[in-house]
């Protein structure tokens, strides 16, 4: 299913949204430039796991090495339709979970999900040499974000089959999004079953621990509005 838009109407334009997708493709373009020396280039600044708990490549003292590809690689992307497809999702909901959280606390949101998810994902392959890149496990976070802050709201979704596309379709944010998560857990186990190497280059942990850690930020931002409104009296003196 692909997304196409959602239903809910943006006031404020997304300048951080917009922000990151300009650095993503920008970051990529850079890559595209490098020829020969990209594959230097993402195993330099990729996030490779082995690296990071010092098991390999790197003396434990080279801190820059350990932690800034954290970063880094959020932002380096391996193809096309890796990019095109990271940033269809981050165009659709960025926006509306920006305008909800603000945009200083949507960039530290974006951030801090992003180096979580890529955490999860090396805690469970601590051991491996693949540099992982891309933007997928901010973009979880606020997919996971989205599913608590806007539950009620439409995606319209193309669906195709084969060559074939029957239509444009409304489906529920909470079904939608839900479909998607179930599908990277699915993906997940299955990803623990067989080596790194053999799992497709995927890290859908990392999609994972993005999305939950973007549902439990939402879902206290909600709970905290609730308290406010709950002790707010009805009538305030002018």
């Amino acid at each position: 299913m692909i997304p196409l838009r959602d239903s809910v109407p943006v006031h404020r334009w997304p300048v951080v949204t917009w922000l990151l997708i300009g650095m993503n493709v920008w970051a990529f373009l850079n890559e595209l430039l490098l020829g020969p020396e990209l594959e230097a280039f993402v195993r330099t600044w990729g996030f490779v796991p082995a690296r990071y708990f010092a098991l390999g490549e790197l003396h434990p003292e080279d801190w820059a090495g350990r932690y800034l590809p954290i970063l880094t690689s959020m932002f380096l992307h391996g193809g096309w339709l890796h990019l095109l497809g990271n940033m269809i999702f981050l165009w659709i909901f960025g926006d509306n979970v920006e305008e909800r959280l603000g945009h200083l606390r949507y960039l530290a949101f974006y951030v801090a999900t992003g180096v979580g998810a890529a955490l999860v994902q090396a805690h469970l392959a601590p051991d491996s040499t693949i540099p992982t890149i891309g933007a997928s496990g901010a973009i979880s976070g606020v997919l996971g974000a989205y599913a608590v802050l806007f539950p009620h709201a439409r995606v319209y979704t193309l669906l195709p089959f084969v060559f074939v596309f029957f239509g444009i379709v409304q489906v529920p944010a909470s079904v939608y999004l839900g479909l998607w998560f179930a599908m990277q857990l699915v993906n997940g186990a299955v990803g623990l079953a067989v080596p790194v190497e053999a799992s497709g280059g995927v890290a859908w942990w990392a999609h994972i621990g993005g999305f939950v850690m973007g549902s439990a930020v939402a879902s206290l931002l909600r709970l905290g509005q609730r308290e406010r409104r709950r002790w707010r009296p009805e009538y305030a003196p002018w």
